[in-house]
């Protein structure tokens, strides 16, 4: 079978899909054009897509009879696949959840202890020079152990967030979710979306899509304590950025750490100029063990197609 990957993965990806496939790997970082993406469907059996490449409805319109059949995304989120049109072309969609987990959650406390404790700014401070010596008032943050987190989105990633405010730090938590989670696996307790919001730190972990775009908008942030900070780790759309850039500008929250945005690779000039916002260029799965096993989960997706077997992570 003919695969496309469309970006440049780890080797040891690279090297188990070519010791099945016929691989053409796309050497360019960015997403692909509006022709690649059609091309794709029409000159290859099976793709390995990931973030940014949008497999949407028009695309499988103007290719009725694809040739590929599987659509085996590099990521657990897939928003940027339409799911059902690719259905109704007879192409499958597989993802590759769980080995995000742990390095996602991992980022939620880096974002949270950054912004917290002004650590970008700090750091900015002593390589620009203007660092002064040790004082009592100096740079003064948020105490994070022991406050209370408020989670939107109880789900593996979610859970580990939990895992880590509780276990870690001692802090309180509570969590928002759609439907009802028997056990978090901490102690915590399920509330209302509001008083979730209105938490001491506040951290996103949502999947992306139609269902939860702008989910976190103005009466969301209106929501939140003056001291609060809100941390983004899921998908840049589910926030609705210039109400975080509102709410920020007018005191109503005191910081915010994002890994993800709204209109990604591009930042809002406001954000990039508040030192109360920590900004990080979406390294939520940037580990090399990570990104491999990414990679081989979406190449076993990939096998199980060419076998005939069921196929371990559809969506």
């Amino acid at each position: 079978m003919r695969l496309l990957i469309t970006r440049p993965m780890p080797e040891k990806v690279l090297a188990a899909a070519r010791a099945r496939f016929d691989v053409v790997l796309r050497a360019d970082h960015a997403v692909l054009s509006d022709a690649e993406l059609r091309a794709a469907l029409r000159d290859f059996d099976v793709v390995m897509p990931t973030l940014g490449d949008r497999f949407q409805a028009e695309v499988f319109a103007d290719v009725p009879q694809p040739r590929a059949r599987l659509l085996a995304n590099f990521g657990v989120g897939y928003n940027h696949i339409d799911v059902a049109a690719a259905r109704a072309a007879g192409v499958a969609v597989t993802n590759t959840p769980g080995a995000v987990t742990d390095a996602t959650a991992d980022i939620a406390m880096a974002l949270i202890l950054m912004t917290a404790r002004r650590l970008g700014e700090g750091e900015r401070m002593v390589r620009a020079g203007r660092w002064g010596g040790w004082g009592p008032t100096q740079m003064l943050g948020a105490h994070v152990t022991g406050k209370t987190v408020g989670i939107i989105g109880m789900g593996r990633i979610g859970k580990a967030i939990a895992r880590r405010c509780h276990y870690g730090f001692g802090m309180e938590v509570v969590f928002h979710n759609r439907s009802t989670v028997a056990d978090a696996g901490v102690p915590a307790r399920q509330v209302p979306m509001e008083a979730a919001m209105g938490a001491d730190f506040v951290v996103v972990a949502v999947p992306g899509g139609a269902a939860t775009h702008h989910l976190i908008g103005a009466e969301a942030f209106a929501a939140m304590k003056r001291t609060g900070i809100f941390i983004n780790i899921a998908r840049g759309d589910v926030v609705d950025e210039a109400a975080l850039v509102a709410a920020l500008a007018e005191g109503r929250i005191a910081g915010a750490g994002l890994d993800v945005y709204e209109f990604e690779p591009k930042v809002p000039a406001a954000l990039m100029a508040m030192e109360n916002v920590t900004l990080l260029p979406h390294l939520g799965t940037a580990c090399l063990e990570v990104r491999e096993n990414m990679g081989l989960m979406a190449v076993d997706n990939l096998v199980a197609h060419l076998e005939g077997r069921d196929l371990p992570n559809r969506v």
